[in-house]
């Protein structure tokens, strides 16, 4: 029988802790792969959930690929004109956070421009069943979030897609949350199947490891769901501080007049309380504690105060960038090359353990 990395979630998190702990000590041992679709604009629960995150993995010195992963829209999206905008905009809004592909081992490239690298995805599709992709709760939940009627093949062959992003190049790390964790599970069980099948003298590919995120659930500001732009309910990383302003205006919080930190009772205005704690690093029962009576008017106006100034460095190299896409383009033809050279290598090795060389 096959070991699985599943089991219980505090297990998953006992040995997140763990490999959070060499990360830190030898990041030399480790590489990264995280990345996004490039369906818009990224918002601020994208960058405390996941984009500070990589900054600090990055400067700790683990070499990082971040896949903008546009293939993939296809499963899930009609609409295919906006992509190349969408491509840009997403390396813009990471070289804004922090990601330095100059000074650091961080590589930017969209998935259509590395043809090595989905050449994996035929070996790797043949190393599991329907049944088991079929009842993948992710996929499940994303073909929900969706509305599709139709699902199409790459909606269900998505897991598979994502295992070859994350092993052409031997990513041992993948930062995730609670609910990717099937979806790396099936990566870890195509690296296994594959070493056991035509590897059997040597290790062609690392089971990754999950890193399990710290980050809070950021709520939308409709005080509901998880913040998304498909819900209408985010702050965008291209917001002015004017529009992050009428945002949060028109953030919902709840009829007490007393602000206190409670998740559970009154999670609109712990939401945004947690919000201020992410841009000042002051505890929310104490940012509660010192509005009191003050009511959710204060709350907001006290949140875009801090939002607005936590973003001005963002926003300023954001502004930068915006006028230098030639600059744009260099970062992602070099992402590009680097994961181009690791897939190569990644194919021909492949290629070698299976008897396909001639």
């Amino acid at each position: 029988m096959e070991e699985t990395y599943s089991g219980t979630f505090e297990a998953a998190l006992e040995r997140s802790r763990k490999l959070e702990a060499d990360l830190t000590a030898n990041p030399q041992k480790y590489k990264i792969l995280t990345g996004d679709r490039p369906t818009g604009m990224l918002h601020i629960g994208h960058l405390f959930g996941s984009l500070q995150n990589r900054v600090r993995l990055q400067n700790m010195g683990v070499p990082t690929y971040i896949v903008i992963a546009d293939y993939q829209v296809l499963t899930d999206h009609d609409s295919f004109e906006n992509i190349s905008t969408y491509i840009h905009n997403l390396a813009i809004d990471y070289l804004s956070a922090g990601l330095d592909p100059e000074k650091f081992k961080t590589y930017i490239f969209p998935h259509s421009h590395v043809p090595e690298l989905n050449q994996l995805l035929l070996p790797f599709l043949t190393l599991v069943t329907m049944s088991e992709l079929d009842r993948n709760p992710t996929v499940k939940e994303e073909i929900q979030a969706a509305g599709l009627s139709k699902i199409n093949a790459g909606m269900f062959t998505y897991p598979v897609h994502q295992a070859a992003d994350i092993l052409f190049c031997k990513g041992n790390v993948v930062p995730v949350g609670k609910d990717q964790l099937p979806h790396l599970e099936i990566t870890r069980q195509i690296a296994r199947r594959f070493n056991e099948r035509y590897a059997k003298s040597q290790i062609v590919f690392p089971e990754p490891q999950p890193l399990l995120s710290k980050a809070p659930m950021i709520r939308g500001l409709d005080g509901g769901q998880k913040m998304s732009k498909s819900r209408n309910n985010a702050i965008m990383l291209s917001a002015t501080e004017d529009e992050t302003a009428k945002l949060i205006k028109k953030a919902k919080t709840d009829g007490e007049r007393t602000i206190t930190y409670d998740p559970e009772k009154r999670p609109e205005v712990a939401n945004l309380l947690t919000l201020i704690s992410l841009c000042t690093g002051e505890e929310p029962q104490a940012i509660a504690e010192r509005i009191g009576d003050g009511g959710g008017g204060m709350l907001k106006q006290q949140l875009t105060d801090a939002l607005n100034e936590y973003l001005r460095p963002h926003r300023a190299r954001r502004a930068e960038l915006e006028k230098n896409p030639d600059y744009i383009r260099q970062v992602l033809r070099k992402g590009i090359e680097q994961a181009r050279k690791e897939a190569t290598e990644t194919l021909e090795q492949v290629r070698s353990v299976m008897n396909m060389v001639i």
